[in-house]
């Protein structure tokens, strides 16, 4: 066991902890930075949509983290055991002990299998992916897929890229549609929420696509509580809707028994009778039970175990576990010296990359400002995420949006494209140059 010490620590070589200490490094090339990583790969996690929609390979999204680090950091390949804000130490799992004078946390976000009864035993098989765990099973799912029920779902706990769910889903339809399966199969959204998206126009037009486009069948207020994937059944609670509202499911007129719809053969129309695409949903007391033969879900989600327990983390009420930051500063809220940054924080707004990009120069700038003598006072952070949401193989539209779901596009970009609206020359960019964008200058240290 040996102790160290230096200047900044940043915990977590993703995309919160690199960019944080790349902009560090080009604004003050002389500070003294560690990042602790263990693992030898990044991954660049938004592409993984287009893996399970079989529209790029993993092996494009992954690279060697070595690359990623900073020039002038130092690499301490090792998994952290905990935190000691009140001596400013962090604890490796080797026993090692990191001192620091100041501490940027991003350890990231983890899944939590065992949040549902009978996820663990089931996912990667039984028709049962995630792109956040498998995106490759994904695409062997969909494209085995001929007949029956493709079930997309969420947790109710807080997820990285909320909108990651619904792409997916999309990018499904789209494939069905385009391989003539759609009259064959359903499409079924779950979701503990209460609408498929929060801020206008985006909402607009994702209605458009899940009501107009694709006839997807939709459960609103649903808590996934159980997977049985022998059976292929699907578990929920419905939660309260608000406002009075009683819309639990809507957009299922297509599934009425006897007529499903129509097949177009090139020449003429076939009225589908069989029940193939029959949505099969039981009621067992409180649960509503939905038969799927394809299942996607995202995993709950939380803050690590370990960090859970440290003093950094809230110790109680809606965002326990989470740390505790200033929603402007992004700095700890219990301690000066130490600022939070992307899926770890409580702040309320989209756990994304974008958010990330929009985050990093405020804490740069404060933590640069307490190094200076001065007060971390500059309140740089709006809230600002967004979801890119590939909506086919070939469109996209661009939910930009900060705190309280207020839509916040980015100026010069809206000048050339109405990112409300799903096009081609959106989902180019979401194709090349995001990917682009986040290897050669986000992970650079670059600002924009």
């Amino acid at each position: 066991m040996s102790n160290r010490k230096h200047q900044i620590v940043v915990i977590g070589g993703g995309t919160g902890g690199i960019m944080v200490a790349a902009q560090l490094l080009r604004t003050r090339k002389n500070l003294d930075v560690a990042i602790i990583e263990p693992s030898e790969t990044h991954a660049y996690q938004p592409a993984f949509t287009l893996v399970g929609g079989g529209l790029m390979k993993k092996s494009q999204t992954i690279r060697p983290e070595a690359k990623q680090i900073p020039k002038r950091a130092t690499w301490i390949k090792e998994y952290v055991e905990t935190i000691n804000p009140d001596e400013n130490e962090v604890v490796l799992k080797n026993g090692d002990t990191i001192n620091y004078a100041y501490l940027i946390a991003a350890p990231g976000i983890q899944m939590n299998l065992d949040g549902i009864e009978g996820l663990a035993e089931t996912l990667g098989k039984n028709g049962v992916c995630s792109n956040y765990v498998d995106p490759e099973y994904t695409w062997e799912v969909l494209r085995n897929f001929k007949k029956g029920i493709a079930l997309f779902t969420q947790p109710a706990t807080p997820i990285k890229c909320p909108g990651a769910p619904q792409k997916i889903m999309y990018l499904t339809a789209d494939y069905l549609k385009r391989n003539n399966r759609e009259y064959d199969t359903q499409v079924v959204f779950a979701t503990p929420g209460t609408v498929i998206f929060g801020t206008e126009p985006f909402k607009t037009e994702l209605n458009r696509y899940v009501n107009n486009v694709y006839s997807i069948a939709q459960r609103y207020a649903y808590k996934l509580v159980k997977v049985d994937g022998d059976k292929k059944e699907a578990h929920y609670e419905r939660m309260a809707l608000p406002d009075g509202r009683t819309d639990y499911v809507v957009n299922d007129e297509r599934n009425a028994a006897g007529c499903i719809g129509y097949r177009w053969d090139g020449k003429e129309k076939h009225v589908v009778e069989e029940e193939n695409n029959h949505i099969d949903e039981l009621k067992e007391g409180t649960r509503y039970i939905i038969k799927f033969e394809m299942l996607h879900l995202a995993p709950p989600q939380s803050a690590p175990t370990w960090f859970q327990a440290t003093k950094l983390a809230n110790p109680d009420g809606p965002n326990k576990g989470w740390m505790a930051c200033d929603e402007n500063t992004l700095q700890s809220k219990f301690y000066p010296n130490v600022f939070g940054v992307g899926d770890v924080t409580d702040l309320p707004t989209a756990r994304t990359g974008a958010a990330i990009r929009k985050q990093a120069p405020t804490i740069v700038k404060n933590l640069l400002q307490i190094m200076d003598g001065k007060e971390a006072d500059y309140k740089g952070y709006d809230g600002y995420s967004s979801c890119p949401l590939v909506v086919s193989h070939n469109k996209m539209l661009l939910a930009e949006f900060k705190y309280d779901a207020v839509r916040s596009s980015d100026p010069l970009l809206s000048k050339f494209f109405d990112t409300g609206k799903a096009s081609y020359p959106m989902w180019l960019m979401k194709r090349y140059m995001l990917p682009a964008l986040y290897w050669h200058a986000m992970m650079k240290g670059y600002q924009f």
